[in-house]
């Protein structure tokens, strides 16, 4: 079984649920994927560092760092920076908050951020693509180019076309319909 091929059952067993949810865009599902379950295990993190890694590589993006809106971007990030440092060619990671700090230096972008980082956003499942665009308005706004979007799933509900529609590659490690396909 591939690295992939196991993130996807993990995902499947772990992080996805049928029944009638309410998703943070607003949005009505029968598939709930809480992607945190599986970002945030020992597993999980193993599995998408390496992977996700490569999926930048592939793409060609040469980011200095990756970040994306906390919660779920964050154990992606980290996953991804951790294995960018075993493999010698090391990005950093970022956390861009949901408000500034009102307090201390008032930061809305967390880590050793730089503004003229060439930056992947990271985004742990899209489904209207909110949050990546809230994310890449920050860093834009802080001074860096966003070179590309990876997400660990796309949903396949619209989000990826908006960010491409709003100039962004974008590139996934699996989608709704493949950790579907697993679901016990």
């Amino acid at each position: 079984m591939t690295d992939h091929d196991q993130l996807v059952r993990l995902l499947a067993t772990r992080s996805a649920r049928r029944g009638q949810f309410t998703l943070a865009s607003g949005v009505q599902s029968t598939l709930y994927i809480d992607a945190r379950v599986t970002t945030m295990s020992p597993e999980g993190l193993s599995l998408i560092g390496p992977l996700a890694l490569g999926a930048i590589r592939d793409s060609g993006w040469q980011p200095n760092s990756v970040g994306g809106l906390t919660l779920g971007a964050d154990p992606i990030s980290y996953a991804i920076a951790y294995a960018s440092q075993l493999a010698g060619s090391p990005l950093r990671a970022f956390t861009v908050r949901k408000e500034a700090k009102v307090h201390g230096t008032g930061k809305l972008i967390e880590g050793p951020f730089d503004p003229l980082d060439r930056v992947v956003i990271i985004e742990d499942v899209i489904t209207t693509g909110g949050s990546a665009i809230r994310a890449i308005d920050a860093v834009t706004a802080a001074g860096a180019a966003v070179v590309g979007v990876l997400a660990l799933v796309d949903r396949g509900e619209g989000g990826r076309v908006r960010i491409e529609h709003a100039g962004y590659s974008v590139r996934s490690l699996t989608t709704a319909e493949e950790i579907a396909s697993c679901m016990p």
